[in-house]
Formats: C-alpha cells, structure tokens, sequence
C-alpha cells in the first residue's frame, strides 16, 4: 500500500473483526433491496466482521431462532438482479411495544449483534432510532430477569444503526432518490408507452392511477417523462375550478391534432379541501363533460415488482457498502444515520433530522401549505414540477411575451436516447420565453446546407419517449463549414443556440467560439447540453442517453448469466461501446455483478489477465460456478475482446468454458429510460432560461453580441449540482487525443465492483464519513441548484 497518497483517507484501517452486524428489511419492498442487501453482506465480510440475515423484518428479530443467521459471501449470489427482498418482510405490531423490543435486543446479544443495517421506510427507521435509544434500558432489564450476564450489559452497551431508505414512492425528505424509486418509474413508463400505441389507435383519453399515497413523485416525474396532459399529486391540488380548465385543456389538445390525452393521478391525489380526487371520478368528468372515450387503468403492485434498474443496483450497492463504513465508524455518541444520495454524492444524515422532516411534509399538507409541503420535498421535487407547469400547459399567444429572438437547437455526434425529450423542452420553454425557435436537421452539416426551420408546440408532441434523433444528427465539426453555417446564422437572424451532443458537440463549440473573432455571426449566446452514451464529455458527470444504455447493458447480462444456469462453469466475455471512456463497463460491471471490466483509464497487464483467470478457476470451486467479464471496446489496442476471449478459453481449459458477446449498437437504440427523460428535460430548461438572461444582457442597440468566454458554455452535473460552466475554461480538464475528460468521477467507484467481487483493493473513502445536516432551501435554490 505504499503506494497511497498520504491525504486520502482509506478503509483498510477500519477493521471489522469481533463485529457483528444485522442486516434486515422491513416495511413495503422495493426494487433494488437485494442489491443493498448484498452489498452489506459482502462489505461487511471483506473487513472481517460476522453478517447475519434477520428474515422477515423485525417480526424476525422479535421471533428469533431460525430468523437470524449467520451469512457467507455465496449467500448473496445471483440475488443482484432479482426484485424485492430475499429475506422478506413484514409488519410487527410486537416490536411496537417493549416486550417485543425486549425479546428482539434479546435475540440479538444471543448473536453479540450490536451493529444494525435497517432497509426500509421512515416507519422502520423510526423503530430502529427508538430501539437504539432504549438499548442500555433494556439490557438492565434483561440482567436482572437473569436472561443475560452483567457481563453482556458492560460488553455490548450501546447498538450502532445506520438506515437506507427503500421505497418506490421517494418520500424521504433528505435524500434524493430512495432505493426502488427509479425502477417503479421504469415499470409505469413501460405501461405508459404500451398504452400510448393503443390510445392513438382509437383517439382515447386514459386515466393512469400510480402509487403514491402521501408522496406524488411518481407520479410527477412519470408525468414529466411521458408528456401527460394533467397530473394529480397530493402536495399540489389543482385550484378551484380546475374541472373546467382540465375539460378545455384537453378538447384543445384534440382540436390540435393530438390522438390521445393522458392523465396521471397519484393514488393520494386529494383537491384544495384536502378531498380526495380518485381515477374514477377523473374519469367520469371527462365523459360527461367532454364525451370522450375514456379508460382507467390502476398500476397497482406491478410498479413494486420486476428487476432493479441499472440505476436502483449502483445506488443501493453505493449505499450498501456506505452503511457498513458508517457501523464500522460509530461510536457511542454517534446519532442514528441514513446513507443517502444528494445529486451524484453519497452521504450521512441523522436520521431523525430526515424523518421529522418527512412528517412536516405532511403536516403542511393537513394544514392546507402546500406551497410549504412542496418546498419541504427538497429541491429536486420542486424542480420537477416547476418544469413540468412550464411544459404541459402552453399559454394563449396573446399572452405570451414577445422578444424577438430566434433560438436554434441542433444535435451533434451519434445519437443517444433523451435527445429527443432534451429537444422538445428546449422549443417548449423557448416559445413561453417569447422566442422563435427553429431547428436545425442533421447537425452542422446540414445548418451549412441551409437545413433549417422554425419549429412549433405541437411539432415536439409525444417527442419525449422517442428514441434516437429525430432531428437527425451527424459527427460533421463546423470548423470546415464555418463559412455557410455564418451565412445561414445571418439569413435565418439566429441569436443564440442550443447545442445537444456528445464530445464532437464539445469541440463544436469550442471551434464557434474561437471563430468569433472571424465571424461576428457566432457571437451570440451558445449553451451545450451533454448527450452521449459514453459519457465522456469534460464539466458533466453524466450524460443524457448513458443511463438508457446502461440499462441496456445490464438488461443483456441478465440474460446472458441466466443463460448460464443449466451449463455451469461458464465465463462470459462481454464487449461494450464507449470509445476509450470506460463508464459503461465499469459502471454495467458494477450494476451487473461482474468479475472484471477492463477499461482504458486503468492499464492492465498479461498478469493482471492472469490473475483474474485465477480468480475465476477458485471462484468455480464455489457454488456460483459463472463469470463475467466485461471489456470497453478501446481498453487496449492488443488486449483484444477476442485475445482475452482466446487466453481465457485456454488457461481455464478442464475448469470453464468461454464464450463471447459484443454488445454493440443495441447501446445507442431503443426508448429513452425515465432518467433520461427527465434529466434531458430539466436540463434542457434551463439552459434556455440561461440563453433568455444572456439574450438580454448581451442585446444593445438592436442587436445581440456576445464574446465573452462566459457566453459559451456547457450545462453539467458535478456533484450535487447544475453549473453553467465556459467550454473554453474546460479545455485543460480534456483529454482530447482519446476524447475523455482527464479525471472522471465513477473511477472511485471502481474498487466496489472489485470488493463485491471479492478481490482485495483499496478504496478511497476521503468523501464519505461526515455527518451532515439536512439541508432546508428557499424557494429561490430550487432555480439554481439541483436536478
């Protein structure tokens, strides 16, 4: 290890030995549990100390015996990819009373458990907080009945608990995104789309009833990705008299044109009297007031089922292996934790702090604040529904501001799914603004040609779930066209534009802004927003498409490895795209369970080749008698996808055979994912708000010009926010002979896939640790910060 720099903090010094941990679910399950589940188990056994399972929630831990039991690193096999919770779950009205707490602390200094894992909702992190408070208490207790040592009083004096929220409503104030969230938004857009195709057949309206009995983010977000015509949450009534304007709304939207009306309610949608508004009764006005046909569908549990998305795996795996640090790192004194996500970061909040915070949001709601339950949901709530008013509802042209301003929007360098919904954001929020907005076909090879046309609301309808470019786009840079696309900014009076792509769009904008002092023309504001599966584009953390393709990939590995089931002892080479950025491979590796992935940014050798074909050979001794592999298809011009394949096959003769796939272009195709969806319309809103506020303060004397360096900028995620960032001043942050950025976020990540694979290595763990507080924000944060 000498090796490590000496102001990074790493775990190694956190030893488990002589520790006990229990890890349990409890209350409704939700995809990405067992993820969870197995990241703790095998963290917890890679520093040594003992992991036990508590089936069934704490009615487990009250009942005991069987219920509680020691793990191996193969317990967790193959449960990566499987919905809801191996270990079950349930409700216990015993563990409510102290006698149930008595039996279950009981249950657990049998075991010397004193470190607890609890994935579940605010009602099981509650009970755990409550459990942790009363522990001393009960242990005296169970002394002088005789049931314990004093010994064992003094022993285990106090129970660490750390708490990682699971559940599909994301109702957990604190924390962005809760384990299962993403995936119940997979499986209502899945129907959504199905539904969709059957709506237009027969010009219906559908009624879609999600879950979501005090949160309405499903149905919010679900809104938001699929483009619906109204949506219901609880903490947003309509106002009086929204019956009439939902009935206009929606005989306008027919008179358009437009085949089909979707409407979402959440299942706790109530109205400004706190009345509750169900899917029959929406469904009802809309026949007797507008005569349309109309249908109901109730999703019901079919949100809670099914795989975990790529997305639900990586976080609950980051979180997993967050908890049993945090356990590791607890004292006496340390107050109850969640692990929790805030924009990309991992961190630590007090439980307590969360929980209360989640119920305010309900007590504003009881009491008619709505505006105040809104601003309690956190930012990203917030966020979501500012942008779906600004989206669903187009205002009157009367009343409309008019600013004289012609946007374009163009997309660059391959497709990726999401551009489409990035698009139909950008003209939407342009035309509110009071812009003209045009579009531009084919990328800069076709804005030199003159392929250029104003674009309208309706012309962006259903654009949302579309995959692709539907634009159309190319990997052409303007440098060679500098000249016609000049002549066409003047023809066409464009004064700003919007530029949606991959790192070709990158290094497009970087060559208008170097030509300004050429061509007044590119002197105008120029916003890039990030689109590419590679993700692979310096300021931004992630791309819009990359999440779709993971998916993607992670989807094909399930498949493969079950393929694997009935053969045994088999290894799968897998092949991803990704140029010479290895997120793909090392994030599908993380999110699918994989041995190895070999990328670019991490050389390897023969020997490192070599000992992962050990490994494997040992690994098929066990009862999990399959591997996977996966290789970015640029990680090293000789180490081949076919040489590993050929040294693989060899070396593993007698013990494994070997087989290979090369994933290709079914990356880049196929329905945007709902993260992508919205992520590409949240961020693509923003940036034209930015191009409104830069159109003005760059507009004298009857003309647009800017040339400053802060006019041309790429729109990224770092961290825990959206920044506006001057692609000029992220130039030294890019490797452009290999076309990555120089230091790329995910490579932390990169020892967890190596741990839960059960190699030795070390991990940085200078980011987490700290507690925080939970963050209040003002209305005016939600503008500026997060997603």
């Amino acid at each position: 290890m000498a090796d490590q720099p000496a102001d990074k903090k790493f775990f190694e010094n956190l030893s488990g030995a002589g520790k006990a941990i229990g890890v349990l679910t409890s209350g409704g399950d939700a995809q990405g549990m067992n993820a969870a589940v197995r990241a703790v188990v095998r963290m917890g056994i890679y520093v040594e100390a003992k992991v036990y399972f508590i089936y069934e929630g704490y009615q487990g831990m009250v009942d005991g015996g069987d219920n509680i039991v020691e793990v191996s690193w193969e317990s967790v096999s193959s449960i990566l990819q499987v919905g809801g919770t191996v270990i079950g779950s349930a409700r216990c009205k015993e563990f409510r009373t102290r006698e149930g707490r008595l039996k279950a602390a009981f249950n657990l200094i049998q075991r010397g458990i004193t470190n607890l894992c609890v994935i579940g909702g605010d009602g099981s992190l509650t009970g755990a907080n409550l459990f942790r408070e009363e522990w001393s208490g009960l242990l005296e207790e169970l002394a002088q009945s005789g049931k314990i040592e004093e010994e064992a009083v003094k022993k285990y004096v106090y129970l660490n608990i750390v708490g990682m929220v699971g559940s599909i409503d994301n109702d957990f104030c604190g924390t962005d995104m809760t384990i299962g969230t993403d995936s119940a938004l997979h499986r209502i857009i899945e129907v959504v789309d199905a539904i969709m195709t059957t709506a237009q057949s027969h010009q219906r309206t559908f009624v879609l009833e999600v879950m979501g009995r005090h949160c309405g983010y499903l149905a919010l977000v679900s809104a938001l990705a699929c483009g619906a015509d109204w949506v219901f949450i609880p903490e947003y009534p309509p106002e009086e008299g929204w019956e009439d304007q939902m009935c206009v709304k929606l005989s306008e939207n027919r008179a358009r044109k437009k085949r089909l009306n979707i409407i979402i309610v959440a299942e706790g949608a109530i109205d400004s009297h706190n009345k509750s508004i169900t899917s029959e009764k929406v469904k009802d006005l809309v026949v007797q007031q507008l005569g349309f046909d109309t249908r109901v569908t109730i999703l019901g549990h079919v949100q809670r089922g099914g795989t975990p998305s790529a997305f639900d795996r990586i976080l609950a795996s980051r979180m997993g292996v967050e908890a049993v640090l945090a356990l590791l790192e607890a004292t006496a004194d340390t107050p109850a934790c969640v692990v929790s996500l805030s924009g990309n970061q991992a961190v630590r909040l007090p439980l307590m702090e969360c929980v209360q915070m989640t119920q305010e949001v309900q007590k504003a709601m009881d009491e008619r604040k709505f505006c105040e339950a809104v601003r309690l949901r956190g930012r990203s709530f917030e966020n979501n529904l500012n942008t779906y008013k600004l989206l669903s509802h187009r205002k009157p042209d009367t009343e409309l501001p008019k600013t004289n301003f012609n946007v374009a929007v163009l997309n660059v360098g391959a497709p990726a799914a999401g551009m489409n919904a990035a698009v139909r954001s950008a003209v939407r929020v342009g035309i509110t603004e009071g812009h003209t907005m045009f579009a531009v076909i084919d990328g800069f090879e076709g804005f030199a040609n003159g392929q250029i046309k104003e674009i309208s609301w309706g012309d962006v309808g259903g654009w949302t779930g579309q995959g692709g470019s539907l634009l159309g786009t190319k990997r052409t840079l303007p440098a060679k066209y500098l000249e016609k696309i000049a002549d066409q900014m003047r023809t066409n009076n464009i004064n700003a534009l919007m530029v949606i792509g991959g790192f070709e769009a990158y290094e497009s904008c970087l060559q208008l802004a170097e030509a300004r002092a050429r061509f007044e023309e590119f002197c105008i504001p120029i916003c890039m927003l990030p689109a590419t599966i590679s993700n692979n584009v310096p300021g931004t953390d992630l791309s819009i498409g990359a999440d779709t393709a993971l998916n993607a990939i992670v989807e094909t590995c399930d498949r493969i490895k079950q393929s694997a089931s009935g053969t045994k002892r088999r290894v799968f080479i897998i092949e991803t795209m990704g140029g010479y950025c290895g997120y793909l491979a090392n994030m599908g590796g993380l999110a699918a369970g994989a041995d190895a992935a070999y990328i670019f940014e991490e050389k390897f050798d023969i020997r490192e080749l070599q000992a992962n074909v050990e490994h494997l050979t040992e690994k098929m001794k066990t009862s999990i008698q399959r591997g996977l592999v996966l290789r970015n298809e640029n990680s090293n011009e000789n180490y081949t996808t076919d040489f590993i394949y050929q040294l693989y096959s060899e070396e593993g003769k007698g013990v494994f055979d070997c087989r290979k796939n090369v994933l290709g272009h079914m990356q880049q195709g196929g329905a945007p994912s709902p993260f992508d969806r919205n992520f590409g319309t949240k961020i693509s809103a923003k940036a034209i708000q930015w191009i409104s506020k830069k159109l003005r303060e760059t507009y004298r004397r009857g003309k647009v010009f800017a040339n400053t360096e802060d006019s041309v900028c790429l729109l990224g995620m770092r961290r825990r926010n959206l920044l506006f960032q001057p692609v000029v001043e992220l130039k030294d942050q890019a490797d452009f002979v290999h076309r990555i950025p120089k230091e790329q976020w995910w490579l932390k990540l990169r020892p967890l896939m190596k741990i839960l694979a059960k190699y030795k290595t070390s991990y940085d763990v200078s980011d987490s640790g700290q507690l925080e507080h939970v963050a209040r924000h003002s209305p005016k944060e939600a503008e500026t910060g997060a997603i």
